[in-house]
């Protein structure tokens, strides 16, 4: 029996979380780092995930399967494409930065009328989001991957609910008010979305007989499966509004910016760089892969979705005075190219929008963090609150800086090659689309640049003027994910040979093949009594 490496890889910050809540409530530091030690081997074992799979081989690889709930159809069966695969190590490379992040986040507050902050249960909490996250990733029985779709949403409630940002205090009722608003928030709309999508998973099986994605696309390829229009049309929907919700898609998104405004930094991270990642991948993996016709036909619709949220997003990003909130609105425009790259239906447009999941990721927890590390220094999430920061903590602003300028997809950093292939996949079959979504682009710059403005230049505020540079714990956060963007932008080859075959493979459940280029072909001049060409 081969040694079940993707069962080990999803189980193992699990097995960390128990062991992490089951510390001593007085040996704090000794849960931290324990919560950080499982995040480092969970890491090691994502690349060796990694180092398994082969990009040229089949389509998912290191599978497991054994029977579960037998009458049902239900099995445990996992595998990994190329998208899961590069997905699967982003999350496992973001939780050990996320922890070290938050390392004093969850520790009491020095106020008296402060209630206990659990700081055993905040580590433990990240880290069995971790795992449920990477098994997503891993499921290809639909059922089994619906149950961690839905269970992920439960450590998430207490993460936004129990452990708000430190620029509130924690004995303003107000504030926690607020945090509590945003968690239930966040649990209400995602709890609709799954319930939906739960009647779509019944429909399925109704449907097919079982609820293996490998069988399913097997039999709808050979033709062996007939599923009425109106049927996929129906599952589709079920299935993309979950996704969608999760995303966040416009008009679906409102959860988001009070998650992440009212969470701690880390949270937030965890919220936009891992969490909703599940939703853009599950639209990749199960709504083209179960749906391809109803994928097509909902294709013009989603895709003026995208737009809405590409614009809208980096509008109201540009309006905001809350630095978190912010942020949020600019992963609502992001989220958009993604799923506009997505539904272009072209192989340069899905490997963009996975490649922009990755650096996504990687910019956003950049930009996020360091804003954390801002704001808890000043006690404030308002931009004008700061002023001149460039000129006491140059660290912390040339971080910032970086971390803004990938936000806006400059080139050389990550983003930019993947925003570069949505935009040229859209392009090649959507021209208008293309055209108008490039106006996130503009928008971009000016949000980002215009917040860089307004905190880190200019006079210096006298609120700011003693506030310290990174310590040596924020700089070893901050500096391997700023190499990433540099080296992912200059080189992310690494990332197409692993994602382009899967691409390929989603290209063929859909039955799309690229646009042929439109080139002109110029007539070469005969030479030495040759006919001309």
């Amino acid at each position: 029996m081969n040694f079940p490496l993707l069962t080990v890889t999803a189980a193992l910050p699990a097995v960390g979380a128990i062991l992490t809540a089951a510390v001593p409530a007085a040996r704090r530091t000794f849960a931290k780092w324990l919560a950080l030690l499982f995040s480092l081997a969970t890491l090691a074992l994502a690349v060796l995930v990694a180092i398994r799979f082969e990009p040229g081989g089949d389509r998912y690889q290191l599978t497991e399967s054994r029977a579960w709930i037998a009458d049902f159809g239900v099995r445990y069966e996992l595998g990994v494409d190329g998208i899961g695969v590069v997905l699967i190590a982003l999350t496992a490379l973001l939780i050990p930065f996320v922890i070290a992040a938050g390392w004093n986040d969850a520790d009491p507050l020095e106020t008296s009328s402060s209630r206990w902050r659990p700081t055993q249960g905040f580590f433990a909490l990240i880290l069995l989001v971790e795992a449920m996250v990477i098994i997503s990733f891993e499921a290809t029985d639909v059922f089994l991957f619906y149950i961690f779709f839905e269970a992920m949403l439960i450590p998430m409630y207490f993460l936004i609910g129990g452990f708000g940002d430190r620029a509130h205090s924690g004995s303003d009722e107000k504030a926690a008010a607020q945090r509590s608003y945003a968690a239930v928030k966040f649990l209400l709309y995602n709890l609709a979305g799954g319930l939906i999508m739960l009647a779509a998973v019944i429909g399925l099986y109704v449907v097919a007989g079982n609820f293996s994605l490998q069988e399913i696309t097997a039999a709808r390829a050979a033709g062996t499966l007939d599923m009425a229009t109106n049927t996929e049309r129906w599952l589709f929907l079920g299935f993309f509004f979950a996704f969608a919700v999760k995303a966040p898609l416009w008009p679906l998104h409102t959860w988001l910016p009070n998650a992440m405004g009212e969470a701690t930094a880390p949270v937030a991270v965890l919220i936009t760089a891992v969490v909703d990642k599940v939703g853009t991948f599950a639209m990749l993996r199960f709504c083209l892969g179960l749906f391809p016709e109803a994928s097509k036909w909902a294709t013009p619709v989603v895709l003026v979705l995208a737009l809405i949220s590409i614009v809208y997003g980096a509008l109201v990003a540009v309006g905001q005075r809350d630095i978190k909130r912010l942020v949020a609105y600019a992963s609502i425009s992001h989220f958009g190219f993604i799923i506009l790259g997505i539904f272009a239906m072209t192989s340069q447009g899905q490997s963009g929008a996975t490649l922009y999941m990755v650096n996504h990721g990687i910019s956003t927890a950049a930009l996020m963090l360091v804003a954390g590390f801002l704001i808890s220094r000043r006690g404030s999430r308002l931009i004008a609150d700061y002023g001149g920061v460039q000129k006491v903590a140059p660290v912390l602003a040339g971080t910032f800086l970086i971390g803004g300028l990938a936000t806006l997809s400059l080139p050389g950093l990550a983003p930019f090659v993947s925003e570069f292939l949505v935009l040229v996949g859209t392009f090649s079959r959507y021209p208008v689309v293309g055209i108008i979504a490039t106006t996130g682009i503009v928008l971009a710059a000016l949000y980002t640049l215009v917040l860089y403005q307004r905190t880190m230049t200019g006079p210096v505020k006298e609120e700011v003027r003693a506030m310290p540079d990174l310590h040596l714990r924020e700089v070893l956060v901050v500096a391997p994910l700023i190499v990433l963007l540099i080296g992912l932008g200059v080189y992310p080859k690494p990332l197409t040979d692993i994602v382009n075959p899967a691409v390929q493979h989603t290209m063929s459940d859909v039955k799309q093949t690229d646009p042929a280029p439109e080139v002109a072909v110029e007539a070469v001049p005969a030479k030495n009594g040759e006919a001309a060409k």
